[in-house]
């Protein structure tokens, strides 16, 4: 190496932007372009490509500025289009339009070569950027389209049908998942449906469970009793409410221990609805062990949609089911307390009962 080559190389490695591109560190994207001079073309830091001699990079600020000085853009990473992570949202984007446009609900074979990639690859980036599967992000539209044609003047059956299902006899086998009940109760406000429930008080306040025949279904917290009751008023409008008896009182107990001994082995019998995505992270949180926390980019990790930190924690304000399903054990990534629909006093008193302080 001459002695121009080795000054110039000396000072790209003194460069914290050389460090980026080393470590193909994809948040540096978009902040600077490097290129070299022995091939002619221009990268973004994260590009795959094997990295290039020091004495032949060069650094720019914009996509623009290295054309100008006479690079092309790479094949590889193609740093004149919008980043990767963009352009796959934007493709999958697309592929939920499809879904939502199709009469009948597209193959992931179709998806595929919709999007010109192959099945896995469909698969893989549609759950990284949506959190769910496309089977699971097209059952969860035709979910929401029932609900909003049940709201209609429609039948029933013209609902069903209106909304993509094949048959009635597929949507009913599916109804008590996709509405939590018949169409019909669905859409008479969940008439005749019985809802039992008592409210009481605990350390953390006001208290109240609710169950249907399946299981509990509500464990709300706040400091009004009244506020509380209209809350399920609310969600069941034209429901039968019960007032609870002896054997209901019971399990309120259950649930209050519960709550003042949050480490208690204590399994409940619950009638838990959401959609597929909210369903999956319920049970992520239902798998932290007592006594321990996790962040939202854990429980994205563990349910493998690493992209969906944002789906993920409105999944966790829509949790009606205090303490049995346990949202008060995610914390922010620095391990801070976030957010709590009841109430961040009541996440800490919470999470130290079952630390035990």
């Amino acid at each position: 190496m001459s002695g121009k080559a080795h000054g110039l190389a000396v000072v790209v490695e003194g460069d914290p932007r050389w460090t980026a591109v080393i470590a193909r560190d994809a948040s540096a994207d978009g902040k600077f372009f490097y290129s070299v001079k022995t091939t002619g073309v221009y990268c973004r830091p994260s590009c795959g490509a094997r990295p290039a001699r020091p004495e032949n990079v060069g650094f720019h600020p914009t996509a623009a500025a290295a054309e100008r000085a006479g690079f092309r853009p790479c094949l590889r990473c193609k740093p004149d289009q919008p980043p990767l992570a963009e352009r796959q949202a934007a493709q999958v984007a697309e592929l939920c339009r499809l879904i939502e446009s199709s009469e009948e609900v597209p193959s992931l074979e179709e998806l595929a070569r919709h999007a010109g990639w192959s099945v896995f690859h469909t698969h893989r980036v549609f759950k990284a950027v949506t959190g769910v599967t496309p089977k699971a992000y097209a059952a969860a539209h035709r979910a929401r389209r029932v609900r909003a044609e049940l709201g209609k003047d429609s039948t029933v059956t013209e609902a069903i049908y209106a909304a993509g299902y094949g048959s009635g006899g597929r949507f009913y086998e599916q109804s008590n998942q996709v509405l939590g009940m018949t169409p019909t109760r669905y859409r008479a406000g969940g008439a005749q449906m019985e809802i039992r429930f008592a409210i009481g008080e605990c350390s953390l306040g006001s208290i109240l469970v609710a169950a249907t025949a399946q299981g509990v279904c509500a464990i709300l917290l706040g400091d009004d009793p009244e506020a509380l009751a209209h809350d399920l008023e609310r969600r069941f409008p034209r429901a039968d409410l019960i007032g609870a008896d002896a054997g209901f009182e019971q399990l309120v107990a259950t649930v209050v221990g519960l709550v003042e001994s949050p480490r208690a082995s204590v399994e409940l019998p619950l009638d838990v609805r959401g959609t597929a995505f909210q369903q999956r992270v319920w049970q992520a949180l239902r798998d932290i062990p007592a006594g321990t926390t996790s962040s939202y980019a854990e429980i994205v990790g563990a349910i493998g949609a690493p992209r969906a930190v944002r789906a993920v924690a409105q999944a966790c304000a829509a949790n009606a089911l205090a303490v049995a399903i346990p949202c008060h054990r995610v914390v922010r990534n620095d391990g801070g307390l976030s957010g709590y629909r009841w109430g961040v006093e009541r996440k800490r008193a919470l999470l130290d009962r079952e630390a035990g302080a």
